[in-house]
């Protein structure tokens, strides 16, 4: 008898794959107030660090720190429409429609380009290379996010990936589905090189792996 997959473990929502709450405290405050940076914090369930900002009505909240900020810097409009943004600017945590809090570039070193504006709406290209239309209203800051390079630095030690995989709810290690056997999961068994064929949409969650309801698949033909 075999045991169930990790795409069917990971709905059940079992403690391996739950991060705790604790580690998701410090959410993003975005304010359009003068403010000054009292430190520079480290969040496990992000990759960028955080500016702990205090702001002029005595409140304080918590925003992706750019590159370059620093403790005791003044902020003036951190977060702005688009349409206040000249073209050309590199940009980051930018939202996708008027209000909808920062979704796009919010990684470190990621960071759009603004290529034209319009009457209502604008251009960006994100670091694929892929352009995407947004609303002028929709609020985005200027430069990129702090902590670029962080990926160049080698974990050493097996522990320390475990330590910061389980923050976040990752299962790690991870055994390739190929690498198991046939009773474990559908692509297991037979060897390399096997044909996996698509599935449906309506596929029951231990046999939708793969190919999940593809336009085509295989080699396109010569005409």
């Amino acid at each position: 008898m075999g045991k169930r997959i990790i795409s069917q473990r990971r709905g059940r929502g079992t403690s391996t794959y739950r991060a705790p709450a604790r580690k998701f405290r410090l959410a993003l405050t975005y304010k359009n107030k003068q403010g000054k940076v009292i430190d520079i914090v480290s969040d496990p369930a992000r990759d960028s660090p955080l500016a702990k900002v205090r702001y002029a009505d005595s409140s304080s909240g918590y925003l992706i720190a750019p590159e370059g900020l620093r403790v005791g810097d003044s902020l003036e409009a951190f977060s702005m429409p688009i349409g206040q943004i000249a073209e050309g600017s590199q940009i980051f945590a930018i939202e996708t429609y008027p209000n909808s809090g920062p979704k796009l570039c919010r990684t470190p070193g990621s960071a759009a380009l603004v290529l034209s504006k319009g009457s209502k709406t604008c251009i960006i290209q994100l670091p694929s290379k892929k352009k995407k239309k947004l609303n002028l209203q929709c609020r985005a800051s200027i430069g990129t996010p702090a902590g670029e390079g962080r990926a160049d630095k080698p974990w050493v030690k097996a522990g320390k990936r475990v330590a910061a995989m389980r923050a976040r709810g990752k299962l790690y290690p991870r055994t390739s589905a190929t690498a198991m056997n046939a009773v474990d999961h559908p692509f297991g068994g037979g060897g390399y090189g096997k044909v996996r064929p698509p599935v449906s949409r309506n596929t029951p969650p231990g046999r939708k792996v793969g190919t999940v309801s593809p336009k085509r698949t295989g080699r396109r033909k010569r005409k």
